[in-house]
């Protein structure tokens, strides 16, 4: 006899005041109902009594959206985005700037305690650029849908799977902004609209790119549409109709190579529209300025970037010590770290392949950079952080390691591993607002024997 179904008992939608206590790693403002259940409500901020509606129940917690603000935080700002609450792209527009970057920092401490029991001695101060205006990397959702007027092209709503429409975005660079209204008329004139899932979207210092994945094959007249949208707008237009390997220049047919460039070291940094670069131009160059400083590297030192990507650390790092090697998991990255090292004509660094989530690393099987010693480490991960090369760090032995995060758990986890159990100190900790008006935290520590 089959089991009957658990009923799911049914949500209760009464709007209810509650008073926020403090902040959840999302943004949600978290306080606790008349039964001392802990509910997270959506645009509600620490200090405030709100009404609120339940939205959702999972795994026995609350969710709820802000319906009223009874009594509101002296930090609560007016947001500058028509859309926000809307569109997921941003959870944070309500609150002061400097407030946004404090609860940040906050929840780096809460991390480091709670997951790494480690705490740094100096806190830096938070590394900030512009608020606004600082995107130049982004992917757009696309959906043709004749009921809300045809082509929609915007970020994914919040908590959903729809697309917010959006005709522009206070958080890209201005210029990818304006074009937004022109892309969605285009995309909505082409004859296969509705099998246009997104448009990636990309800027170096001397280009602007634009990637359509397109689920089937553009007519003629398609691509003289997208041809003509690239020219009256000076973007570089690519085409997706399968996996990466398939994205391929439609106008122009040769276009120059993407680069952004550090003036203070006279690199150039070469990249492919596919390829991973920084968000923010203004944080990325302020921080690899801050990354090697804190490196303190010294012209007779050998240092070591973990997860190197296209060269961003490893380049400028080879105009200041006697040699760098850079190791990365994805073969396309390491070639364009090679091509970039023969651009800058650099003879001091060395790119290899590895793999360096796994934990039966052999010098034999990742190359004979496992065998050496490194005076200086700069590690720059995934979210998922970097808890084999944490593990393995005894054996490259440096005097000095600089950790560049953008999951603050999984900092505080190698964290943990690097001073409890192989003797480093957290000399000094901070944030990066890489990322202004959403939760997520870029960080920055540094660690010494």
């Amino acid at each position: 006899m089959a089991r009957r179904r658990r009923q799911r008992k049914q949500l209760d939608t009464t709007p209810q005041e509650i008073h926020v206590d403090s902040m959840a790693h999302d943004g949600r403002g978290v306080g606790r109902d008349e039964e001392g259940k802990v509910v997270f409500v959506d645009f509600a901020l620490p200090g405030e009594r709100v009404e609120y509606v339940p939205v959702m129940r999972r795994k026995g917690q609350l969710f709820g959206s802000t319906t009223k603000v009874i009594e509101p935080s002296e930090y609560r700002i007016e947001p500058k985005c028509e859309v926000f609450g809307e569109c997921g792209g941003c959870v944070l527009q309500h609150l002061d700037a400097d407030k946004q970057i404090e609860y940040k920092q906050q929840q780096l401490a809460e991390n480091f305690k709670k997951i790494g029991n480690v705490s740094p001695l100096n806190w830096f101060e938070p590394m900030t650029s512009q608020h606004w205006g600082y995107r130049r990397r982004a992917r757009l959702g696309a959906k043709f849908v004749p009921k809300k007027g045809g082509m929609i092209v915007g970020f994914r709503e919040r908590n959903s799977s729809f697309i917010q429409p959006i005709s522009k975005c206070e958080v890209l660079l201005p210029e990818v902004s304006a074009l937004l209204p022109d892309l969605r008329e285009t995309l909505e004139k082409t004859s296969c609209n509705d099998k246009i899932p997104q448009v990636e979207i990309s800027v170096a210092d001397n280009a602007t790119v634009m990637i359509v994945r397109h689920l089937e094959m553009f007519f003629q007249n398609d691509l003289d549409l997208l041809t003509d949208f690239a020219k009256r707008n000076n973007v570089q237009l690519f085409l997706q109709p399968g996996n990466l390997k398939s994205v391929h220049p439609l106008y122009p047919e040769k276009p120059e190579p993407l680069f952004y460039q550090f003036s203070e070291f006279d690199i150039r940094v070469e990249f492919l529209p596919t390829d991973f670069i920084q968000v923010n131009a203004g944080i990325n160059d302020a921080l690899v300025s801050k990354a090697i400083d804190l490196l303190d590297i010294k012209s007779t030192d050998t240092v070591l970037d973990l997860f190197c990507g296209v060269g961003n650390f490893t380049l400028p790092l080879a105009r200041k010590a006697n040699r760098v090697v850079g190791v990365e998991g994805d073969q396309a990255l390491v070639n364009r770290a090679i091509h970039n090292k023969e651009l800058n004509q650099l003879d001091t660094v060395d790119f290899y392949f590895g793999d360096l989530f796994k934990e039966d690393m052999t010098a034999e099987s990742h190359g004979e950079w496992l065998q050496q010693r490194f005076d200086k480490v700069l590690l720059d991960p995934p979210r998922s952080g970097a808890a084999e090369m944490a593990r393995r760090m005894p054996d490259l032995n440096p005097s000095k390691i600089v950790y560049v995060s953008c999951g603050p758990a999984t900092l505080a986890r190698d964290a943990g591993v690097l001073v409890n159990e192989h003797g480093y100190t957290m000399t000094h900790a901070g944030v990066i607002d890489m990322f202004p008006h959403t939760a997520h935290v870029e960080s920055i520590a540094v660690f010494e024997k």
